[in-house]
């Protein structure tokens, strides 16, 4: 049966598209860093924001987390597309009336999952088709790359956050000796 199983895996794996695996594979990588650090991060720090220096006025750590999710959906939808399911709100900070960490957890989370959608859709025979952007016209596969350099820009300002409030990165945190 176990044999069965692994083979029925490794025909599923070589019948996925690249396209599709690889792009997916890039919102893996962004949801476990970004998802995990969203996830450490104390509720209670969820309104904090340096004031120090070049931070005057910057997002709040929640804001952030919500800006990113707002910028997700948008791209996928533009891979996809179709209108997003969430506009930009103020800011494009996405919708003001997610306030709590479970609340934000759960947009992102859905986020992610709108995500893969747009990444199913790509395939080898479609991925430079031109769609429709802010910036111009662009290959589908430049939208949805923009999903993982836009993530890790806030990624890291959110890693700066989590820093000085005491919290290591769970993507930082070094693996036990073997």
């Amino acid at each position: 049966m176990r044999l069965l199983l692994a083979f029925l895996l490794t025909l599923t794996m070589f019948a996925a598209d690249p396209v599709t695996t690889m792009y997916n594979h890039q919102v893996e990588l962004v949801e476990n860093d970004v998802l995990s650090l969203a996830k450490a991060m104390p509720a209670n720090k969820y309104n904090f924001a340096p004031t120090q220096g070049e931070f005057k006025g910057v997002r709040t750590f929640g804001e952030q987390v919500r800006h990113l999710a707002t910028m997700i959906y948008m791209t996928a939808a533009i891979v996809l597309g179709e209108r997003s399911p969430y506009g930009p709100g103020a800011n494009d900070n996405g919708p003001e009336n997610l306030k709590t960490k479970e609340e934000i957890l759960k947009y992102l989370t859905d986020s992610f999952a709108y995500a893969h959608k747009a990444m199913n859709s790509l395939t080898t025979a479609n991925h430079l088709d031109p769609v429709p952007t802010y910036f111009g016209p662009m290959p589908r596969m430049d939208a949805a790359a923009g999903i993982a350099y836009h993530s890790y820009n806030h990624y890291g300002q959110m890693v700066v956050y989590a820093r000085m409030n005491g919290i290591v990165p769970p993507n930082s945190v070094p693996l036990p000796a073997k």
